[in-house]
């Protein structure tokens, strides 16, 4: 079976790559045997996935590239559908992490949410690879929910997510940060689907390419 970063490079789009900080986190994933190989696919986990609940948040890590984006855009514009891979599962729900290539042709991390029904979070998540770690690193049981961004895990009522120190403390000491209390304080411009106001640079292109 292929690795994590082996199976996404075997698929990458023109101009992507697989930033080093990600790298790094899939061999640590690896190394501690937090993944399953399913129908030919590795996914990998920030925990042991066959715990009720490890803590921290949930997070799937799997190679799908931009192969069921067509029916989220409603089209199947390569101009459009090329400029995204995605390379994990945010939420139960369905919602997604891709690498996207902006208009100045850097790559940057970000988010789709599943749509009506589910999370309809549309945004950049991180323009540095080491913020989306710490963004993950905080603790949300799922980064898709924008209504809790303002406030740190655990805030309210609902789902008590005990921290994944393990993990929280490989970041720290692999790449010298400190973990933020909130994810407002790395994505900067939490926005939704079809939010003509957005000040998001990622919602912004999907309204032009959106349908």
């Amino acid at each position: 079976m292929s690795t994590l970063q082996e199976q996404i490079e075997r698929t990458l789009l023109p101009g992507m790559r697989v930033p080093e900080p990600l790298a790094l986190l899939f061999g640590w994933i690896e190394g501690k045997g937090y993944f399953i190989d399913r129908n030919n696919q590795r996914i990998g986990f920030l925990a042991d996935w066959a715990k009720e609940r490890a803590g921290g948040t949930h997070i799937e890590l799997v190679a799908e590239g931009n192969v069921h984006l067509e029916s989220w855009f409603g089209n199947d514009r390569p101009e459009v559908l090329d400029r995204l891979y995605v390379f994990a599962k945010t939420g139960a729900e369905g919602s997604m992490a891709a690498f996207w290539i902006d208009d100045h042709g850097t790559q940057r991390i970000v988010h789709l949410g599943s749509g009506p029904g589910g999370s309809t979070l549309v945004c950049v998540l991180a323009d540095d690879p080491v913020d989306f770690l710490r963004l993950l690193a905080i603790g949300y049981d799922e980064i898709c929910w924008s209504s809790k961004f303002s406030r740190p895990p655990n805030s309210g009522s609902g789902l008590f997510v005990h921290p994944n120190v393990e993990y929280q403390n490989w970041v720290t000491e692999t790449f010298s940060v400190g973990i933020p209390k909130t994810a407002a304080e790395i994505v900067k411009h939490p926005s939704e689907l079809d939010d003509p106001e957005s000040l998001d640079d990622f919602c912004q292109w999907v309204e032009k390419n959106h349908g």
